[in-house]
């Protein structure tokens, strides 16, 4: 024993802190970046080897012996490791809990990682059944044959199966009985690299798409690109055809998008145009899936890597580009546990492995241009759409003079009108699911509310349910009020009431609404698009899950409904968001021969916003907001992190922040503000209440120092037992 190594173990618990333990005296041997099996308090977990010492801060004969070295060889490279370390070191938080965002869920359970996989496949008299027959008999058993003869002799993985269909098993019995399918297990082993292939050749460059791929060329090393362009100015070509570049050198790529509907398009077209599959990484596969493309990753056999946020952790040994789509968007930052941004992750990613970093948006956010103000990073703009396509038309449509009903203006409507009658395809965008936000009564004006947070409750009239969007809490939709019995009615407008009022008005049109609601179904969101992008919708309506990066060939019209919600918004990233979202749906319309058409409804058409806006786009509210950003003293000219309470006593959630702000004045400097501790701006939410505590310095080294003080101190702090609380650098959300 007293021979034996001490292992340096991250467990997932919220400790801020590696656990010693002595190896394994069992092969085989364990070393960094491997599982191990140990024991913790009265139970056993997973944890990895971050390192090896010699000695410990306890006496050997207190330091417990890890059980099972799980892996043959380590899982994590070096570099992996150094991520780890970083966004723990970074973001404050528990190592352990890193390692378990990183690690596929397989792997975090402790599961080999080529695990024996159990297979269902259709047989030789499948493959030739008659299908229709079988349906009118046994409509379960065709569906899943249907699915088996789509997967050929690979056949489908249990899980997968069970995901896809969840009562399968009984129809694949009858199927085997019947000898039209069969079951068998194979061992995951390494997976073959697949050398590209030729792929489509595509479109010639235009000028600014050109220049822009030979600065990138031409740099040699880590550097920032930001791929400024408009929309539809062509940056995925450039993307392309640097991605091309770096596979033809047998290296690979790692491509970040912001949500799974983005992906399905985006593997469409790097397959046609490379000639090769990306390994996908998304919070939508099974684990069985999941951990194949991470395998891939791993062994570089995948040359192309696409997923959202999480995919920043994939280890890629031969790394050699980054891509970040649509950089921008809020999803690519972790709203909770981890904090991350996967945006910011990737850039120190990718300086660590001195490589290059392109960053796409039409709309970059304020903190990306002040980089390239100040030299960091290389501003690429596009400032064109790509042939023949022209910038919409933005038209205002003032509310006080032509009222909006179900939220539709009669000059929204005649222009609606307008388009379809012209072949075109409109998109009407509302960010608010549901049929109307509030349910009020029509005598008290009492207002349907959640019970558990401080928030009301959204009309789902075709459910007929009133559901918090907030923590998800549910009854039936009210009749009559519940103070004083009288009759109540929806206010507002959400997305399905829009639907309804659209097909009101335009019976005989196919009408698509594409919402979280309305996308739930395995498949659903794939459906929709691939519809709306070959016409097969006369009218869109949608939330901001239609804005992001798609194309629609016969769009022509987008109708922003309601379009105030941000022209008073508390946060100082306000009039920056509404811009951005604004203008990403607006870079729907007009993408081919035909001139777009934006038209937004507003109560406030007099608001300098409006006129800013529409004459000098985003670059103009871009540079008037950096100005007040700088004249206020917000990021990205300052630092902020955010510290969050929440407890079901009031008094709980502010003692907490009490002690974090004692212990940081006893520190203070004129460097470093400290605002509150206040209730959140929803100061009650799921059953309880919130609070928090703003730290804003222009010294970032600071704030980190605070920082990495105060976690260990909250952590073993009596009051911290009664609150869930975390810290939040950089926080992109004030609430």
């Amino acid at each position: 024993m007293s021979s034996l190594p001490i292992l340096k173990v991250a467990v997932s618990v919220p400790l801020s802190r590696e656990f010693d333990y002595l190896s394994a005296t069992t092969e085989p041997e364990a070393v960094p970046g491997c599982r191990v099996l140990v024991p913790f308090g009265r139970r056993r977990q997973v944890g990895l080897v971050l390192g090896r010492a010699t000695e410990s801060g306890l006496a050997r004969d207190q330091i417990r012996q890890s059980l099972e070295t799980l892996d043959d060889s380590p899982l994590l490279t070096e570099d992996d490791l150094w991520l780890i370390r970083f966004t723990s070191d970074y973001y404050h938080h528990p190592i352990g809990e890193v390692v378990a965002t990183a690690l596929p869920t397989l792997l975090r359970q402790g599961k080999p990682l080529n695990p024996t996989i159990h297979c269902v496949a259709v047989s030789d008299a499948g493959e030739s059944a008659d299908i229709e027959s079988l349906a009118k008999r046994a409509p379960r058993q065709a569906e899943l044959l249907e699915i088996l003869l789509d997967a050929g002799g690979n056949g489908v993985d249990e899980e997968t199966l069970t995901e896809w269909v969840p009562t399968w098993r009984r129809a694949a019995k009858a199927l085997f009985e019947k000898g039209l399918a069969h079951r068998f297990s194979t061992r995951a082993d390494g997976d073959e690299p697949v050398s590209p292939g030729s792929g489509e050749a595509g479109p010639a460059l235009h000028a600014a798409q050109q220049q822009a791929l030979e600065r990138i060329e031409a740099h040699e090393g880590f550097g920032v690109f930001l791929l400024d362009g408009v929309t539809g100015s062509g940056k995925t070509e450039v993307y392309l055809r640097m991605i091309r570049q770096v596979v033809d050198a047998g290296r690979q790529v790692l491509i970040l998008v912001p949500e799974i509907g983005l992906t399905p398009q985006l593997v469409s077209r790097l397959e046609t145009r490379l000639g090769v599959a990306p390994a996908v990484m998304h919070s939508g596969l099974s684990d069985t899936a999941r951990l194949v493309a991470w395998r891939r990753a791993r062994a570089a056999s995948a040359k192309l890597v696409v997923g959202t946020r999480s995919a920043v952790f994939t280890p890629m040994p031969d790394l050699g580009l980054i891509v970040i789509d649509e950089e921008h968007d809020h999803s690519f930052k972790q709203q909770e546990g981890l904090r991350y941004s996967a945006r910011d992750l990737a850039i120190a990613r990718a300086k660590r492995k001195n490589i290059p970093v392109i960053l796409g948006s039409a709309t970059p956010t304020l903190e990306v241009l002040q980089h390239c103000r100040a030299g960091n990073f290389v501003r690429l703009q596009l400032p064109d759409r790509a042939g023949n396509a022209k910038p919409p038309n933005f038209r205002l449509i003032d509310l006080m003079r032509a009222p909006a009903r179900d939220g539709l203006s009669e000059p929204m409507l005649r222009a609606i009108d307008k388009h379809l009658d012209s072949d075109g395809q409109a998109l009407i965008f509302l960010n608010r699911r549901g049929f109307a936000p509030t349910l009020i009564c029509a005598s008290c004006g009492h207002v349907a509310e959640c019970y558990r947070c401080d928030s009301r409750m959204t009309v789902h009239a075709k459910n007929n349910v009133l559901r918090c969007h907030h923590c998800g809490a549910a009854r039936a939709l009210d009749v009559r009020c519940t103070v004083c019995g009288a009759e109540v009615r929806p206010l507002g407008e959400g997305t399905e009431r829009l639907e309804d009022a659209l097909r009101a008005h335009f019976p005989g049109r196919r009408i698509e609404r594409i919402d979280s609601d309305s996308m739930q179904r395995r498949g659903a969101i794939d459906e929709a698009l691939e519809l709306a992008a070959q016409g097969g919708a006369d009218i869109l309506v949608g939330t901001q899950m239609l804005s992001k990066g798609h194309h629609f060939p016969k769009l022509t019209l987008v109708g922003i409904v309601n379009a105030d919600q941000g022209l008073f918004g508390t946060d100082f990233r306000s009039a920056e968001r509404m811009a951005q979202s604004i203008i990403q749906v607006a870079g729907r319309a007009g993408r081919e021969s035909r001139q777009g058409e934006v038209i937004i409804q507003t109560a406030f058409p007099d608001n300098p916003f409006w006129k800013c806006l529409i004459e000098g786009g985003y670059p103009r509210i871009a540079d008037d907001a950096l100005a007040e950003r700088e004249e206020s003293r917000w990021p990205p000219f300052t630092r902020l992190a955010l510290i969050r309470s929440a407890a079901h006593k009031k008094s709980d959630a502010h003692a907490l922040l009490d002690v974090a702000r004692r212990r940081i004045e006893a520190k203070q400097t004129e460097r470093l503000r400290i605002l509150g501790p206040v209730d959140a701006p929803m100061a009650r939410r799921a059953g309880r209440y919130r609070a928090q505590l703003l730290l804003q310095s222009s010294d970032r080294r600071l704030l980190h120092e605070i920082l990495a003080d105060l976690r260990p101190a909250l952590e073993s702090e009596p009051s911290a037992r009664k609150v869930r609380w975390s810290i939040d650098v950089d926080p992109v959300e004030l609430f």
